[in-house]
């Protein structure tokens, strides 16, 4: 048995933990080469968080996708890093809206450079990604402008809000469904397609990568308040001080108007305030790690990736579908 990843998967089939390794070896390659510039400052900006490390779970999900066609397809490793530098450029927007100082355990793009600089450094990751795109065809373009288009309308919509009357944990769950489940589904989807796998089989690992990539999403949202910045390489408490609506806060809320209970008002008042200072952050992040509503984050977290697993169900028993089944487990663990 030997474990791949941050993710702690364990691959017992020799066969699949060298096409795994030798892909996700190649996929790093392919990053470092499609984020090179004449210029040597961009190449440096570009190379920031690729160098920073990460968990490489959309490539991961592109190899393990390609398992159920031919591994070693041409158009695997590129739409991997395709998937994996628009998630990157993603990174660099997200960090200047939510004005973040950490990620991935190094300083920000936008600490370390300014704003203007991570935003035109996103954008250039998104140009090299689409570089790398038209060469793969355009079945794969319009995939990933669909996806991409679903990535940026679900970020409007966290900025919007809900509309009146609408449930806001059902509006959140729509968001992360466009934010996060869409490129996830999209690497699912590149690597079965580029492998030559069946439709049906295309279209039970797009179904599945969706609702992993919505139980990834709330996993993080556990961790923003459950983890310290080694174990999650951001700083703690990072979506709360901008006043981000993570599923914990929803829970809370909703929570707190269901049975108006006075401490939960309370919490729901200190979230409300400046969190800009430190202590009044930490006292919201102390107490929300031990309120009900954070167990219920977990629980969401769980259904999503209970119903990855059982999109699977279709699929032939194999190693690559053992791989597939036990990275939901390790999804719910990283909330745990």
């Amino acid at each position: 048995m030997t474990v791949v990843g941050t993710f702690g998967l364990s691959v017992r089939d020799q066969a699949l933990e060298a096409d795994v390794q030798a892909g996700l070896a190649a996929v790093e390659e392919g990053l470092l080469e499609a984020t090179k510039s004449e210029v040597p400052f961009i190449t440096e900006a570009a190379q920031h968080l690729v160098r920073a490390g990460g968990k490489r779970f959309r490539p991961l999900l592109v190899t393990l996708a390609a398992q159920f066609g031919d591994p070693y397809a041409p158009g695997i490793v590129p739409s991997a890093v395709v998937v994996e530098l628009t998630h990157l450029a993603t990174l660099y927007h997200d960090d200047v809206m939510d004005e973040a100082d950490v990620r991935r355990g190094v300083p920000s793009a936008n600490q370390r450079w300014g704003n203007s600089v991570a935003v035109l450094t996103g954008d250039f990751l998104f140009a090299r990604a689409s570089h790398i795109l038209a060469d793969l065809g355009p079945d794969a373009v319009r995939i990933q402008a669909e996806a991409f288009e679903r990535l940026v309308t679900g970020q409007i919509l966290e900025t919007a809000g809900p509309a009146d009357g609408r449930d806001p944990v059902d509006h959140y769950l729509d968001v992360l469904g466009g934010k996060t489940g869409s490129l996830i589904a999209v690497a699912c989807r590149f690597g079965a397609m580029m492998s030559g796998a069946d439709e049906t089989v295309v279209d039970v690992l797009t179904q599945y990568g969706e609702r992993l990539g919505v139980a990834f999403q709330l996993a993080d949202d556990v961790l923003d308040i459950a983890s310290d910045s080694r174990e999650s390489g951001k700083t703690p408490g990072t979506d709360l001080r901008e006043g981000i609506p993570t599923l914990p806060v929803l829970r809370l809320r909703e929570r707190a108007e269901l049975l108006g209970l006075p401490e939960d008002k309370e919490l729901v008042d200190l979230l409300d305030s400046d969190l800009a200072d430190d202590e009044r952050l930490a006292e919201a992040i102390s107490r929300l790690r031990t309120h009900p509503a954070l167990d219920q984050a977990r629980r969401d977290t769980v259904r999503y990736a209970e119903e990855a697993r059982a999109a699977l169900a279709p699929l032939p028993e194999c190693e690559a579908k053992s791989a597939l089944v036990e990275l939901c487990d390790a999804v719910v663990h990283r909330a745990g």
